[in-house]
Order: C-alpha cells, then structure tokens, then sequence
C-alpha cells in the first residue's frame, strides 16, 4: 500500500492543493510496517492534476488536513481512498497513527 502526505515545511500541509512536495510511504498494513519513504517535488498547482499525478505515482490513500470536495471526487473516480482532518504533524508519526488505527482526525478544513 501506499500512502501519500502533502507537506509544508516538513509536517502536513493544512491546504492539500498548495503543498510543495509529498512524503510517499510504501507501508504493510498487516504488519504495520513502513517499507519506504522517499519525498518528491509537488508538479505546479492546477485543478485537476495531483489527484492524476498521485495516481500515476501508485497511491492508493491519502491523508490530508483539507481537501476541497473536487479533488476528492478526482480521487474518488481513480480508486483512491482520502482521509482528511489529520493533524500537521511530521508524516512519519501521522502514518505511524494510522497504521495503529489511533490517528486522531478532525473536520476537513477546506470548504471549497
């Protein structure tokens, strides 16, 4: 499984489409184990494009702080899972919570 976070400065970006990079992590949801992380470089902000690009990318769930409903419906349309209401934590501990099923989610924040 892998499990895409939009990051700001490090920790989770409260605004899915305006993140500068993705922590990627390739995890065992079995064992609760994280395989890989690796960080990339977000593509320019176009309406649209990352739900398409985290596709191109292998993602199967992303966790995120807010996320307007349309890109929701893009991931939706491609088989992605999204949670949102995640806190802006470092990703490693946000993936840790949710692989041990304790990650504490609020509302979304985006109302677009």
């Amino acid at each position: 499984m892998r499990i895409a976070i939009p990051l700001a400065e490090g920790k989770l970006s409260a605004h899915f489409g305006h993140c500068r990079s993705f922590a990627l992590f390739d995890v065992d949801p079995d064992e609760k184990t994280v395989l890989r992380q690796q960080v990339l470089d977000a593509p320019e902000h176009a309406p649209g494009l990352l739900p398409s690009w985290l596709g191109r990318h292998g993602v199967d769930l992303v966790i995120a702080g807010g996320m307007g409903r349309r890109a929701q419906g893009f991931f939706d349309e491609g088989g992605v899972k999204v949670v949102t209401g995640a806190p802006p934590e470092a990703p490693e501990r946000i993936v840790d919570a949710y692989l041990e099923g304790t990650l504490a989610i609020g509302g979304n924040i985006c109302d677009h």
